[in-house]
């Protein structure tokens, strides 16, 4: 198939899954055209199928905020016409989903159909999504998709209950490429920064309110109360500068880490004897099964997609919404009893490798296939 790819091109979790997806496909023979303003962070090398398309706009004094919609819908255009695209699937429904539309009915008017799939990944639905800015242009735009999918059952019921959605839902996890994260030797790196044998926790994220970073500090200031350990904190957003001025009030500069944002988080995640995920919401939690692929347990929040993740009691634990206390006894239930750990942590390999990559490319391949079967009755309901 010649597969249009449409996402935000950041180290989000939408954008990350949207980049291997494409990589995923394009080693299984399909075409892969990104279309994106920037190049996607996890595009690093050439493959002979992947094709990238730089969004442009123009400044123009009139507006007060460059057009990137309208560019977009452009560019989609012209991809689809000379690239004769098989179908578009767009990642995040804010704008992507809506701008798909406009694309397709310009094409439509050219004698041109293009099928579109759109796939919810969390926050499009959950938070931005359900603003009364944007509440009906995002219910129409997953209507008039001719294939929906959700990253989780969490999701999909998430939309349901915010939006009046005609479209069935189809789930679809993210998944892990197990070629890239996997346990593997660094012991040399672990004795860099835990010298007197800490035990090592991890946070990866991209810094939001929503990650609640907060949290995790204020549970491993309860854990390195008990045991030696060192907290690394990996990426960087909005929320640093607070975390690091809370990581100074509880005098735990020496025991806290800031990484910033790391390519190769794989080998931080194979020295780590813990994955903290707090987040207030998670639709999914991308985070959680890289790190349980790494064979690292995860002490995360309950909400959202992650206990469908987590396996709450075998993979990790799972507490209420900034329960902090919850959070550091079941840490300190695992770090302090080291045959629970090793058993933790084949339960976590066995529970990611239910996402392997190689077992959820042919649902999106079989998804793909049933939309561009049904192109003829799409095609008439429009």
């Amino acid at each position: 198939m010649k597969i249009g790819i449409v996402c935000y091109p950041t180290y989000g979790g939408s954008g990350v899954v949207a980049t291997e997806l494409g990589k995923g496909l394009a080693a299984r023979g399909h075409k892969i055209h990104f279309v994106t303003y920037n190049q996607p962070a996890r595009l690093e090398h050439f493959h002979e199928n992947i094709f990238y398309h730089e969004v442009r706009f123009a400044e123009y004094p009139l507006f007060d905020y460059p057009p990137y919609e309208t560019a977009l819908a452009s560019k989609l255009v012209d991809v689809v016409k000379y690239n004769n695209l098989d179908i578009l699937h767009v990642h995040y429904a804010i704008p992507h989903a809506s701008v798909a539309y406009l694309a397709k009915k310009i094409l439509l008017s050219e004698g041109i159909y293009i099928p579109v799939v759109t796939t919810l990944h969390g926050t499009d639905i959950t938070l931005v999504g359900k603003n009364p800015a944007y509440a009906p242009v995002v219910a129409f735009a997953i209507n008039k998709s001719d294939g929906v999918t959700a990253v989780s059952e969490s999701l999909k019921q998430d939309t349901i209950d915010y939006f009046k959605i005609q479209n069935e839902i189809a789930v679809i996890p993210n998944f892990i490429d197990f070629d890239r994260f996997k346990k593997t030797n660094k012991d040399h790196f672990r004795k860099a920064i835990a010298p007197f044998g800490e035990k090592l926790l991890i946070h990866v994220s991209n810094f939001r309110k929503v990650k609640r970073i907060e949290d995790a500090v204020k549970m491993f200031a309860l854990v390195q109360k008990q045991i030696p350990a060192k907290l690394l904190l990996v990426g960087d957003g909005p929320e640093r500068q607070h975390i690091e001025q809370i990581c100074r009030d509880l005098g735990l500069c020496e025991q806290i880490r800031f990484l910033g944002k790391q390519d190769a988080v794989e080998e931080l995640l194979a020295i780590s004897d813990l994955f903290v995920l707090p987040s207030e919401k998670e639709s999914f939690g991308l985070s959680a099964l890289e790190a349980m692929a790494c064979q690292v347990p995860v002490i995360s929040s309950n909400t959202g997609g992650l206990p469908e993740v987590n396996i709450n009691g075998e993979t990790g634990f799972t507490s209420n919404i900034g329960d902090v206390e919850d959070m550091a006894s079941n840490a300190l239930k695992l770090l302090q009893n080291d045959t629970l750990l090793q058993q933790f942590r084949a339960n976590a390999l066995a529970q990611a490798q239910r996402f392997a990559i190689d077992n959820i490319l042919p649902l999106y391949e079989n998804h793909y296939q049933q939309v561009i079967d049904n192109k003829v009755y799409n095609k008439v309901l429009e």
